[in-house]
């Protein structure tokens, strides 16, 4: 039915610094890793790059999987100590592996720059660094986030229509499925 009114068109969201930065800043970071490459094989030769290469790659899976055995590790020693009603420490033990297999990620990658930071990484000095800045970066978001539960996000719903709009909504179903394991009938009816 129109009344008559004009209906506003809405206004598109505004892109985030990360989207509208992020593709620009992973080519400067190929071009330079391509541009290091090439200055690296012309002081020495190309074989020699081969070899830094590969290097990297095996150093980095090293690290990958001894970060992940400690990981495992550590979480076979809680669950064990948990299980003999025993509390586990809370302890720091366990940090650091994410950084570790970061910095071993990056030196899997090729180039020399992804190189040069996933040894950073793999200093401790600066994993904790690193560490306390991103806690204090997801803190902060956190605090700056609306209040709810993970529960009600999943539970908002935009239906987005043919002519553009769209629609917030919520689920809410008041029908139980007809048998275990059953399906539930479609929304739309």
């Amino acid at each position: 039915m129109t009344t008559g009114v004009p209906t506003p068109t809405p206004s598109r969201p505004r892109r985030s610094r990360l989207r509208t930065f992020l593709p620009l800043g992973v080519a400067v970071w190929l071009v330079l890793e391509i541009w290091l490459l090439t200055l690296v094989a012309r002081a020495t030769s190309g074989f020699t790059v081969f070899l830094l290469l590969v290097a990297g790659f095996v150093l980095g899976s090293v690290v990958i999987k001894r970060a992940g055995r400690r990981a495992f590790r550590n979480l076979s020693q809680t669950l064990q100590q948990a299980q003999g009603g025993v509390t586990p420490p809370g302890g720091d033990s366990g940090r650091g592996n994410g950084l570790t297999m970061l910095g071993g990620l990056l030196l899997m990658i090729p180039g020399l720059i992804s190189d040069a930071v996933g040894l950073l990484l793999l200093v401790p000095p600066v994993q904790k660094g690193v560490s306390r800045f991103a806690q204090s970066a997801f803190e902060r978001k956190m605090r700056l986030a609306a209040p709810g539960t993970v529960g009600d996000a999943f539970q908002q719903v935009r239906i987005h229509r043919p002519d553009g709009k769209v629609v917030q909504g919520e689920v809410i179903r008041d029908e139980a499925p007809r048998e275990p394991g059953g399906t539930y009938p479609p929304l739309n009816r």
